[in-house]
């Protein structure tokens, strides 16, 4: 039957768009067989995951020509992040691959030597074919929208390709092509689902045809309040503005859930990984678990407050249920419903036991947690153990590990490396074999020195591994980010560890999250202004609203330091 379809080949979270079509009023029809594409009055195409393996499911469902086809016919086709790059003609990623070759060029890979790659977070747009044309389109000039990706079409500078390339992006001194608009076809490399309002503006202008007047008048009041931005009434094309990289730094909600002692979820926080109230000491009864709230409906609280993701820590082991029925599974889903940000879920995501015995590969536990709405999966303790096993085999991976199956199936962006290291102090380098630093505060005995030393289990067991060879094997192994904790500053309201976060930026080039110390807001300034950390996290002073996130991004902007700028005057 005609309506709107999604082509969905099978990699990632595609949970979030559908939500975020019934969100903004439509319906949506998952395409089952390739004849459903040509039925289709309006097509979307989401992709999550690598250029070949998206190509090859295309072809091996037998979806690729009636796509071609679909497009060819000339009703309403949207393509999102490797939905976009498959219309190209071919891909770095995959150099034995063909793409699909309804626009010119190649997607190439970015250069790690000046910046992190992948390019994760929220960065901004400029135009090629004017003003209006994104406003037709739902874009908002000078809007930040969700990137995540490690391959990009580099934008030529060529005046032919004014004719669809809609708008331009920079990263770090590199400029790609963001969104493409030709007839019937828009495609953008950011996540819209993912992009909050101002995304969900963009699904609801291609869904009903173009953005109503009522749109467009709210994004001409916005663009008069921003004096560098201006709308363009002439509907010949402008001169392409200057380039400039507006990549922001993102600020992190993270929500520790675990069971009570009544068996519901919530979301708590401890100092120094304890989550319990002070309990009775003469009689050795223990305190309740701490409780700050529900996990949706703070997770919820924090998207419309203006977090730019939002991070589940799954605390309690669930060991008594089959995977199916683990509760952090609906609570993915539930939050999805309301959460138009990146969504990551950390805390067993590895090989799993049902209580009847069956075994689940780390693999297919990851994958039901994407198709429950998660976009990436953190990984801690599992981590250790593959890094361990990376040196003993020499340094290298053999394909088995959590880190190397996952990224392989939904690309290194979809995993997360949760970090948990303690200083070890030494009053000098040569007394351990291990990678020493100086330390940020001296040691009990006055030391100057510390390491890193791994944890597992929740911390509460040391391993002979440093941090700086934990990261640099998880990145070897298809890790795409590190979360970077600090046992010693966890609930200390005393700061970041800046000399551990820089250690770890220096020995990687992936992106880093801050975690672990801050309480007030300018500890957030001080992360982003002493080290080159992307994104900083933070939990309890949330939860309490010791200290609001609208006043982090305050602080952070009257420092100049550049955030994504709220978008709740887009709810409408």
């Amino acid at each position: 039957m005609p309506g709107t379809y999604l082509l969905d080949y099978g990699a990632g979270n595609v949970r979030s768009l559908v939500n975020a079509v019934k969100k903004i009023g439509h319906d949506i029809t998952y395409v089952k067989d390739p004849s459903d594409i040509l039925k289709a009055d309006k097509l979307i195409f989401p992709g999550v995951g690598a250029f070949g393996s998206a190509l090859a499911s295309l072809h091996s469902k037998g979806y690729a020509e009636p796509l071609k086809a679909y497009i060819a016919s000339g009703k309403p086709f949207m393509g999102i992040c490797v939905g976009m790059q498959s219309l190209f003609e071919g891909s770095d990623e995959s150099p034995s691959t063909p793409g699909l070759g309804i626009f010119p060029g190649r997607v190439a890979l970015f250069d790690s030597k000046t910046k992190a790659v992948p390019h994760m977070g929220w960065n901004t747009t400029r135009t090629l074919q004017g003003y209006e044309a994104m406003l037709d389109n739902g874009l908002e000039p000078g809007r930040a929208y969700y990137f995540v990706h490690s391959y990009a079409v580099p934008f030529s500078g060529k005046e032919e390709d004014r004719r669809w390339v809609l708008t331009t992006t920079q990263y770090g001194d590199e400029v790609f092509v963001s969104s493409i608009l030709r007839d019937n076809v828009f495609a953008t490399q950011f996540h819209p689902e993912k992009s909050g309002f101002a995304g969900l503006n963009i699904l609801r202008a291609f869904l009903d045809g173009g953005a109503d007047a009522a749109a467009k008048a709210q994004y001409a009041a916005l663009l008069a309040q921003d004096q560098q931005a201006r709308l363009t009434a002439s509907p010949s094309l402008p001169p392409p503005p200057p380039s400039q990289d507006e990549f922001t730094k993102r600020i992190v909600a993270c929500l520790d859930v675990r069971a009570n002692d009544q068996g519901d979820l919530v979301v708590t926080k401890g100092d120094q990984y304890d989550v319990r109230e002070q309990g009775n000491a003469a009689t050795g009864e223990k305190g309740d678990v701490r409780n700050l709230g529900k996990p949706v409906e703070l997770a919820r609280r924090y998207f419309e407050e203006g977090a730019d993701e939002v991070t589940f820590l799954n605390i309690t082991s669930f060991r008594n249920c089959p995977l199916q029925d683990t509760p952090m599974l609906e609570v993915l889903r539930q939050t999805s419903e309301t959460v138009f940000v990146p969504l990551t879920i950390g805390g067993g995501i590895k090989d799993v036991v049902d209580p009847d015995g069956t075994v689940h590969p780390a693999l297919e536990v990851a994958g039901e947690y994407f198709r429950s709405g998660a976009d990436k999966v953190s990984i801690g303790s599992d981590a250790v153990y593959a890094a361990e096993k990376f040196y003993a085999l020499g340094g290298k991976g053999d394909g088995t590990s959590a880190i190397e199956t996952i990224a392989h199936a939904y690309g290194s962006q979809a995993v997360v490396i949760s970090v948990d290291p303690k200083r070890v102090y030494v009053a000098s380098p040569s007394e351990t074999a291990h990678h020493v630093i100086e330390a940020q505060e001296p040691g009990p005995n006055g030391e100057k020195y510390c390491w890193y030393q791994c944890t597992v289990s929740g911390g509460r067991e040391g391993r002979d591994l440093d941090v700086r060879q934990l990261v640099t094997a998880c990145e070897a192994l298809g890790a795409g980010e590190i979360l970077l904790n600090s046992m010693d500053q966890d609930g200390m309201k005393r700061g970041y560890d800046l000399k551990l976060i820089q250690d770890v930026k220096a020995a990687v080039h992936i992106p880093v999250i801050a975690s672990s110390g801050a309480g007030a807001p300018a500890h957030f300034v001080d992360a982003f202004q002493k080290t080159t950390v992307e994104a900083a996290l933070a939990a309890g002073i949330f939860h309490r609203r010791e200290v609001p996130l609208e006043s982090v991004k305050q602080a952070l902007l009257d420092h100049q330091i550049r955030v994504r700028k709220p978008d709740a005057s887009l709810k409408a």
